[in-house]
């Protein structure tokens, strides 16, 4: 265990001209006190791992050293030839390129290696478009691509609802999402997201849109993506709803509405008071809409009683009613 985490440190700093004691303990997951262990380590061993001292310092080889430990294990090998999406990369016009490497990368293994490749594939497929759906490839997603690749500006022609708008932006990046491409840019200094398959056009030769532009160093693409899909879904829980639950009602709740939003309301009323003298729990519940919430609380059944809003209890009440008569 040891002996991976120095080979890896040493990785990191020829990878990089050179890293923070904090930087060093995050990637390792280790605490910065064992790091400065195993540079100590390192450098008995003959490795020339020199530490920069002061508020900008930080380690790094020194003398052009290189470590010859890289070749390849059977299971790095076959987590490298999982790393890519097959079909995201065919959409995106870099599958030539993605089996070239693959093809570079099988040549360079070890002999007995060389079927990683067909070992991750017929043991691992990830099918990414959502059910019931035919998944369809935005024409200019090969082009949003190609300007990701070269941080280079556009100018882009796009549909919002029904009213086709021009917009100057830096592509920072692509998200495949159950099905669906959507490109993280920035436009007007601020960083937003749009679905591919609503531009209508884009132009890299645009005199307002030519040339590179810098991108900034801290954007942090995945975690870009999950705060403002957390945003996303908590602004369509527009409407509240009243709801006494059973003890299998609480445990069933996050599997038929929005996860997030079903272990808020539980949390918040655990924390009020908790449940009645009869064992069931009134949670204040965030939704979509009425109609959604109708759909979603359904399959509740007798585990859960809407209070609130007196139009969707009445609703709930006409359905149990007619469900009744159906089994009497």
């Amino acid at each position: 265990m040891r002996a991976a985490r120095l080979i890896k440190m040493v990785l990191l700093l020829q990878s990089r001209p050179s890293m923070t004691g904090p930087e060093l303990a995050r990637e390792l997951e280790v605490s910065e006190r064992t790091v400065a262990r195993d540079v100590l380590s390192l450098s008995e061993a003959g490795v020339p791992v020199y530490a920069d001292r002061g508020r900008t310092g930080g380690y790094r080889l020194i003398g052009g050293y290189r470590t010859r430990l890289t070749g390849l294990g059977r299971s790095e090998a076959e987590a490298l030839f999982l790393s890519g999406v097959p079909s995201a990369l065919r959409e995106m016009g870099l599958a030539d390129a993605a089996s070239a490497a693959r093809l570079k990368v099988s040549a360079a293994l070890l002999p007995e290696l060389r079927d990683a490749a067909t070992d991750a594939a017929q043991r691992f497929h990830l099918d990414a478009p959502a059910w019931y759906q035919e998944p369809e490839t935005p024409a200019l997603l090969p082009a949003l691509a190609d300007a990701v690749w070269d941080d280079r500006r556009i100018v882009a022609r796009y549909l919002r609802k029904d009213t086709e708008v021009e917009r100057e932006l830096e592509p920072y990046g692509l998200v495949l999402k159950a099905g669906v491409w959507y490109l993280a840019a920035r436009a007007q200094g601020d960083f937003r997201v749009y679905r591919v398959d609503r531009f209508i056009a884009i132009d890299t030769e645009h005199p307002g849109g030519s040339g590179r532009f810098a991108r900034e160093a801290s954007f942090d693409l995945p975690a870009f993506w999950a705060e403002r899909a957390a945003q996303f879904a908590r602004s369509l829980l527009r409407e509240e709803v009243v709801v006494r639950l059973s003890p299998r009602g609480v445990l069933q709740l996050p599997y038929v509405t929005e996860r997030a939003a079903a272990g808020e309301a539980i949390d918040k009323a655990q924390a009020a008071g908790g449940p009645d003298e009869h064992g069931r729990l009134t949670v204040t519940l965030r939704v979509e809409s009425a109609e959604v919430a109708y759909a979603q609380l359904l399959a509740l059944g007798p585990e859960g009683e809407i209070l609130t809003p007196s139009e969707l209890r009445e609703r709930f009440a006409t359905a149990a009613r007619r469900t009744a008569t159906l089994y009497t």
